[in-house]
């Protein structure tokens, strides 16, 4: 192909920037029910119970969708994948404003989750296309980071609307960022091989390391489910993803409702709302320099990686302690480090896929993750609820066993992950690259 325009220098940056900001923009989208959970609840009498069950079908659809559109975005491409599954999203935040009552808030969320599901799959497969593997990393944190971005930004500016304009509009003006991101996508996102504004020396760095990397033969099918399921590996990625997003998604979803628990009023709390989301952003790019930088030191993939798992199954611990105390500052603190070290140990789940698996079955491998970690939050959600509300007459203990676990999963989770990722027969026969 003969570039007939000025090449954008670094392309690729410009491309994982562009994924930052849709990870940016779902988790605005994402957070804007679980910000205005504790005033929705006294406006339509909800019990914990009854907000986790709004939050479950947001991860039902999300879990069922992680997989479909891990699958869809493998046949049809990144570019069209992310156009029709963020248009979906964006206008179904919008049309959240209308919602009534307990059952079309639980539909609009089930909406909202299987068009935002597509993202992480998305985005790891534009990762897997554009980056080369001592790059990955970074590159995955870039994009991941976009969710404790969002998450931190989302409080001032969903707070912001409610207490001026109320709860509709504060779901309907984020909902227009989506429809902006798309018009930069469309005109940007190409793979490297067809686009026109890439350099050639860049075009040969990215396709020197997929030769590097090894190809899958030519003519070979493409991997079914099945066959992904027989892999360790794939089972490895799977509960990298289980044990540590339903323990993200309870800081994300419940954290203002754990905050009044304690007995800390959310006005005043809001310094705890995003200083977690400020670590976790932190820790995105701790995790994806410090992999990139062990790899350039002499360390193998595979090591390079799992240092980090290591890192978050220990930190991710630090949410035990919270049971003993309810100073906002400690909590805050707690909750910074098992979400600055959890952003190390998910980086490398995100990078995972792209690290094991050739271009054709990433997104499925992504997805597949992602769809385990929706199943998972489900079963923790509808825990958190019953626990929380069976245990309200505790006061400020309402929430320890929870937390109790939320601590201690990662930690299995990690173990197994070090058993299962490596490098056994299957990379023999070249059914995954070796790590």
């Amino acid at each position: 192909m003969v570039n007939t325009r000025k090449p954008i220098a670094s392309l690729r940056w410009w491309i994982g920037g562009l994924l930052f900001a849709s990870t940016v923009i779902n988790y605005i989208d994402r957070q804007t029910l679980s910000l205005l959970a504790p005033y929705l609840k006294l406006d339509y009498h909800w019990t914990n119970s009854d907000y986790a069950n709004i939050a479950i079908a947001f991860r039902v659809a999300y879990s069922i969708g992680q997989a479909a559109c891990g699958r869809l975005i493998d046949r049809i491409g990144t570019r069209r994948g992310l156009t029709l599954t963020v248009t979906w999203y964006s206008l179904v935040s919008m049309l959240t404003s209308l919602a009534s009552g307990f059952y079309s808030f639980a539909t609009f969320r089930f909406l909202l989750g299987a068009g935002e599901s597509a993202n992480w799959p998305a985005a790891a497969k534009a990762v897997s296309e554009w980056f080369p593997k001592r790059e990955r990393a970074l590159a995955t944190a870039l994009f991941d980071s976009g969710s404790s971005i969002g998450a931190a930004v989302a409080p001032f500016i969903v707070l912001w609307i409610y207490f001026r304009w109320g709860w509709r509009p504060a779901f309907m003006i984020p909902g227009v960022l989506g429809f902006l991101w798309l018009i930069v996508w469309r005109w940007l996102y190409y793979p490297p091989e067809e686009h026109s504004r890439i350099s050639q020396a860049e075009l040969e760095m990215i396709v020197a390391d997929k030769h590097e990397s090894g190809a899958p033969q030519q003519g070979k099918p493409r991997p079914r489910w099945s066959d992904l399921l027989k892999l360790p590996q794939t089972w490895g990625v799977i509960i990298a993803k289980t044990s540590t997003d339903p323990v993200y998604f309870f800081i994300a979803e419940w954290f203002p409702i754990y905050l009044v628990a304690k007995g800390i009023e959310l006005r005043s709390g809001l310094i705890a709302v995003w200083i977690p989301f400020v670590a976790a952003d932190l820790g995105c790019f701790f995790g994806g320099y410090l992999s990139g930088y062990l790899i350039k030191r002499g360390w193998s993939l595979g090591a390079a990686r799992k240092a980090l798992i290591v890192w978050g199954g220990a930190g991710m611990t630090m949410l035990i302690p919270t049971i003993f105390t309810t100073n906002l500052y400690l909590i805050a603190l707690l909750f910074a480090i098992a979400t600055f070290t959890y952003a190390g140990f998910t980086t490398m789940a995100n990078v995972l896929p792209s690290d094991l698996y050739y271009s054709e079955s990433v997104a499925s491998v992504s997805g597949l993750s992602g769809a385990g970690a929706g199943i998972g939050t489900i079963v923790a959600f509808k825990l958190i609820g019953y626990f929380s509300d069976t245990r309200q007459a505790t006061g400020t203990h309402s929430f320890d066993p929870i937390l109790i676990i939320a601590g201690l999963v990662p930690f299995v989770g990690m173990i197994l992950v070090l058993l299962l990722v490596r490098n056994t027969e299957a990379t023999n026969e070249g059914l995954v690259r070796r790590i």
